[in-house]
């Protein structure tokens, strides 16, 4: 029943989804406007429900946009930020659009697209399971960031997805200019371009056809991430600073066996309040899912994703201290749901319970995430 509905109207499916997400976030926010959050001392806060998606890390992107980048060594700085979604975000703000409703726009859009493209590569890479796939990428917990919240997200699927997609249409060149896109959206250029390029050839080589130049082409999906470095070493005499800044006070993402063996996740797990005990698990438990449907993603879709899938989630899992953030990080690990759904499938009494508990997880995270508490 789910099946048919969901491939004969994701339409109707995504707007009630929708409107379950913002209308949790916005009735959330009713009474909590004052809770502490990082846009406290904004003068230009809009009235809900955009301001209710406007929390934490949304606050470094709008100052972007606004004010531009700027570094001090050895603090928190917006250079830590990519520099696509920011810029759209003031292009939007130009046509005399509020900057944080300009970002909630700029997400929404991209986000309910994205939904759309994922859909379109389903059907080309797995029909079989396209349904399931993709209620639960609409359902999961953490795509709440897909709806409209002030984060590049949405933003970075949306391109990924459109890049894959082009490559599955044997448009090389147009993967190649997605994926420029996208690694100037995340730091995320070696999964990229890697899983691009090996997918491509992978193509070829399956189809028995001979490897074109043109094949090559999204070895050029680096040059967003090139751009940014280009800029950032004219500006401040450091290409490299979106990562030195990362151990900054606050942060403290400094690379080493403390953060490889997440000394900090046991610490808070063991010493913590209960609410971050089950936010830093939530955030292990999805990290150690993924990575655990990575070698079915080599089996059923081919090298090119698997190697993808295993750096998307690789590079973050193991740079982060304490697994913070790794729920909305594996949206990007997209090809995941694809034997996830094929087991689901093989489960159809499994598979109902789990997409209502996702869906009720999803206004769960929606509402917290509106009261200003930190999600991700």
């Amino acid at each position: 029943m789910i099946r048919g509905f969901v491939l004969h109207s994701p339409g109707r499916r995504l707007a009630w989804l929708l409107f379950l997400a913002m209308g949790a976030v916005a009735a959330a926010s009713l009474g909590h406007l004052a809770k502490p959050s990082f846009l406290e001392g904004a003068q230009d806060l809009p009235g809900l429900p955009f301001v209710a998606l406007s929390r934490w890390d949304s606050g470094w992107y709008g100052g972007i946009a606004d004010n531009g980048y700027w570094l001090t060594p050895g603090q928190q700085s917006p250079v830590a930020y990519f520099p696509l979604y920011p810029l759209i975000i003031r292009a939007v703000a130009w046509l005399g659009v509020n900057r944080w409703i300009a970002g909630s726009l700029v997400s929404l859009v991209a986000g309910v697209s994205a939904l759309l493209v994922f859909h379109r590569w389903l059907t080309r890479v797995a029909p079989a399971q396209a349904a399931t796939a993709w209620l639960v990428l609409v359902s999961y917990p953490y795509a709440c960031y897909l709806y409209g919240v002030v984060y590049s997200d949405a933003l970075f699927l949306l391109l990924v997805v459109s890049a894959f997609v082009s490559l599955e249409e044997d448009r090389p060149l147009l993967a190649a200019v997605f994926g420029a896109l996208a690694t100037a959206c995340r730091p995320v250029a070696p999964a990229l371009v890697l899983g691009l390029v090996v997918r491509s050839l992978e193509r070829r080589r399956s189809a028995g056809l001979p490897i074109r130049a043109v094949d090559l082409a999204p070895v050029f999906a680096g040059l967003g991430l090139g751009a940014y470095m280009l800029f950032l070493h004219q500006r401040f005499g450091d290409a490299l600073a979106f990562a030195h800044v990362q151990d900054a006070p606050g942060w403290g993402n400094t690379p080493g066996w403390s953060a490889w063996l997440k000394e900090e996740w046991f610490h808070q797990v063991a010493v913590g309040h209960w609410t971050v005990k089950l936010r830093l698990g939530a955030h292990a438990v999805v990290t150690v899912g993924a990575l655990a449907l990575v070698p079915a993603v080599f089996r059923r879709l081919g090298f090119g994703y698997g190697v993808y899938c295993l750096i998307v989630l690789g590079m973050p899992a193991l740079a982060s201290k304490d697994f913070q953030g790794m729920g909305r990080y594996a949206i990007a690990a997209f090809p995941v749901l694809v034997p996830l759904a094929q087991w689901l499938d093989e489960w159809s009494g499994v598979r109902e319970l789990l997409l209502v508990a996702l869906a009720g997880l999803l206004a769960l995270t929606a509402a917290l995430w509106g009261t200003g508490a930190y999600v991700s």
